[in-house]
């Protein structure tokens, strides 16, 4: 089964149904405890005056199928800025249809016409399918690289430690 699709930038009247999709991502990850942000803070960080992220959305002529939410990084090592992709998702049904490859080629078409050194994102180990999905589109897997994270608890902590040595 094939679908027509298309690709196009999200507006704010389209937080309702990202933040559904940002849903659906939870729960196929397992993750939908983590999920406790409001969809008023989404269109706040996606639309006002300085957003935080971009969307793109793919929809065939009666719904929206999957999404892409990527924001600004900056590399050091090449001295130029970059993409990462927070969010690469499409419903079940629509997968393996060319929707997935879609969002990313106009994701790193963004990149490029921005003169951005990389994308970068990513994947859960035990997520074998998007893992192959990336290796196909050219996509290096780096295996030496852990996602480090300070939130919650620890990140107040460490925020409100003044002139301490280490």
């Amino acid at each position: 089964m094939s679908c027509a699709f298309a690709i196009r930038a999200a507006t704010p009247a389209d937080v309702p149904i990202i933040f559904q999709l940002i849903q659906a991502l939870a729960a196929y990850e397992k993750l939908s405890h983590a999920v406790t942000g409001t969809e008023e803070a989404l269109r706040q960080h996606l639309f006002s005056d300085r957003p935080y992220a971009q969307v793109l959305l793919a929809e065939t002529t009666t719904e929206t199928i999957g999404y892409a939410l990527f924001f600004p990084t900056y590399s050091t090592f090449l001295t130029r800025p970059g993409l990462w992709l927070e969010d690469l998702f499409v419903l079940p049904a629509y997968r393996r249809q060319g929707v997935g490859t879609a969002l990313l080629k106009a994701v790193a078409r963004l990149a490029r016409d921005r003169d951005y050194g990389r994308i970068e994102w990513s994947v859960l180990d035990w997520n074998r399918e998007a893992i192959q999905f990336y290796e196909r589109l050219g996509a290096t897997v780096l295996p030496d690289w852990r996602i480090c994270r300070l939130n919650g608890e620890a990140l107040t902590t460490l925020g409100s430690a003044q002139g301490e040595r280490g």
